[in-house]
């Protein structure tokens, strides 16, 4: 019976890891281990082969429970095939106003997927480098481990 119970519980759990988000690309960027500096970006570079394709942009950001701030700032960059670059400012909230983290956290690690843009489409097919700056007020950030970014794979079509 217990051999039973086990492998229904396996079955169950491939079930659920079989059902995430269908990224077309991720790459975790580690951070370095003395902070993240304004110097050090963090560059993805990634095909899109399909103009009609509608994607969602995800940031997972992995982060210690000692992070000092509610949130902080980024500026994301990202160049097009035909050299155009187009750079935005984005405020990463990694916990509630009540200083709860919104991420999941196991010990001293939390980890939270951030969607930074949802519905986006590209309009050239091509190479695209997507670089990630630190923005916030202090230089280095600490408690900062990891940002992954990950782009998503709709089914929707423009």
């Amino acid at each position: 019976m217990n051999r039973l119970f086990y492998l229904f519980s396996f079955a169950a759990l491939l079930g659920l890891f079989a059902c995430g988000p269908n990224y077309a690309y991720e790459q975790a960027l580690e951070i370095p281990e003395n902070g993240w500096s304004y110097e050090d970006s963090l560059l993805a570079t990634f095909e899109i082969p399909d103009t009609n394709t509608i994607y969602n942009l995800h940031l997972l950001v992995e982060h210690t429970t000692f992070f000092p701030y509610q949130n902080f700032y980024v500026q994301v960059s990202t160049q097009f095939p035909n050299g155009e670059r187009l750079t935005e400012q984005v405020s990463l909230e990694l916990s509630a106003k009540g200083g709860v983290w919104l991420g999941n956290c196991s010990g001293e690690t939390c980890t939270l997927d951030i969607p930074i843009q949802q519905g986006a489409y590209f309009n050239q097919a091509g190479t695209y480098e997507l670089s990630v700056h630190q923005y916030s007020r202090r230089d280095p950030l600490p408690e900062i481990k990891s940002i992954q970014f990950a782009l998503e794979e709709t089914d929707e079509t423009r």
